[in-house]
């Protein structure tokens, strides 16, 4: 029988980066993204391994997370690349040949294919991982590359060699239609592989017989600049699977107040006070969520006599009128011992962005601010203040809301 191949996935992530500092531990989808290709790699059926070659010492710390969270953490292991390989003018083959050299220097691990992961393409899912690796793997190609349709005229400016300006992919005197052209494919840049004997001896990702591995075009994003971070953050509620986070996952729920439990409206009678609308499928989420034995807390910036009195009603603790609610939650943690990143935080608004930054598990309200939506890990179908709490407590306990015993609303 002949022995299943050994796929090594190499993720170069250095911590220099001009066009967008700290690039690698950006947030996308509330996510770093070396965390995200981490993830991508450990998902594949194909990659054996996943080695992190980094200069840095918070992207080492982020990739680690990533690995302890999954199923497989031995799967994962970090190298320190040497400086003179971490330059901006250092080659990626160089970063993933010293990787792979680090990897078999432990004598039992040997790799028969090395890939390739781009940490700067954030939507690269573990299927293109799959597809690659398979192409060197089982079907006998020497490398292998992600592409996807493109079907627009290139043009290039020929002024600087006195050409004048031409068509790259067409005659720019005859005008096809798009399905009489020949189909052009674009090169992703996010994940590439390679038989390693042929890489070792060429030293270049591309030699012999190169497989296309098509993929989603929607999905093709590379980031090397400010723009293409929020263009990444703004497709990631579209293009990302949701995930949805269960009573695993995490260990207290944090909740905004206005915008969230409510609809965001006031109303105020001829007397000045002010009374808001709230759903009672919140008041019945929130009161399960206790009885399941998780800490609560409602976080607000509004002082105000509203907040105080529905965290009476639901039995739960409350600060409000609070203007750092990031440094609050940091203090509210420490004291009760809660890791922030096994913290479920829930908000609406543009101040509830550090606390995104801040806790492992932020989640936006149908209808919040777009920068709320681009920030946060998943988003509820329901708006705040119409049930949107009892969702989220449905993903955490199931639609019934139960563990063990059935909780009652303090309705």
């Amino acid at each position: 029988m002949t022995p299943t191949p050994t796929v090594l996935a190499v993720i170069p992530a250095r911590g220099g980066s001009k066009g967008v500092p700290a690039k690698n531990l950006a947030q996308v989808g509330g996510v770093p993204l070396v965390a995200r290709a981490v993830r991508a790699c450990l998902a594949s059926h194909e990659v054996t391994d996943v080695v992190v070659t980094t200069d840095d010492a918070a992207i080492a710390d982020a990739a680690r997370a990533a690995g302890d969270a999954s199923a497989t953490p031995a799967r994962l292991h970090v190298v320190q690349r040497p400086a003179a390989i971490a330059g901006d003018r250092a080659s990626s083959e160089d970063a993933v040949l010293h990787a792979l050299d680090a990897y078999e220097a432990d004598g039992d691990r040997r790799a028969d294919v090395v890939l390739l992961v781009q940490c700067t393409s954030p939507f690269l899912r573990p299927e293109d991982i799959d597809g690659v690796a398979a192409a060197v793997a089982r079907d006998g190609a020497d490398t292998a590359v992600t592409v996807a349709p493109f079907h627009g005229f290139l043009w290039r400016d020929g002024n600087a060699i006195e050409e004048g300006n031409y068509g790259v992919n067409h005659d720019k005197s005859v005008r096809q239609m798009r399905q009489d052209r020949p189909e052009d494919l674009l090169e992703t840049g996010a994940a590439y592989a390679m038989d390693v004997q042929g890489f070792r001896t060429h030293r270049h990702r591309f030699f012999g017989h190169t497989a296309l591995v098509r993929t989603d075009a929607a999905r093709v994003l590379e980031i090397d600049d400010p723009h293409d971070l929020d263009r990444a953050r703004a497709l990631a509620p579209l293009l990302d699977p949701a995930p949805l986070p269960t009573l695993d996952d995490v260990d207290a729920v944090v909740l905004d107040f206005d915008g969230t439990q409510t609809d965001d409206r006031v109303f105020i009678d001829s007397d000045g006070r002010e009374t808001v609308a709230v759903h009672r499928g919140d008041g019945l989420g929130i009161a399960a969520l206790r009885k399941a034995g998780l800490p609560l807390l409602i976080l607000s910036t509004e002082q105000n006599p509203v907040v105080a009195a529905r965290a009476h009603k639901l039995r739960v603790p409350v600060l409000h009128g609070i203007d750092r609610k990031d440094l609050a939650l940091k203090q509210w943690c420490d004291e009760h011992s809660v890791a922030p990143e096994r913290v479920l935080y829930v908000g609406n608004d543009v101040n509830d962005l550090p606390c995104f930054a801040l806790a492992g598990w932020p989640v936006a309200v149908a209808g919040a601010h777009d920068s709320v939506r681009a920030a946060a890990r998943t988003v509820t179908t329901t708006p705040g203040g119409f049930g949107a709490i009892r969702e989220i407590a449905a993903w955490l306990l199931g639609p019934t809301l139960t563990t063990t015993t059935t909780a009652k609303s303090p309705e």
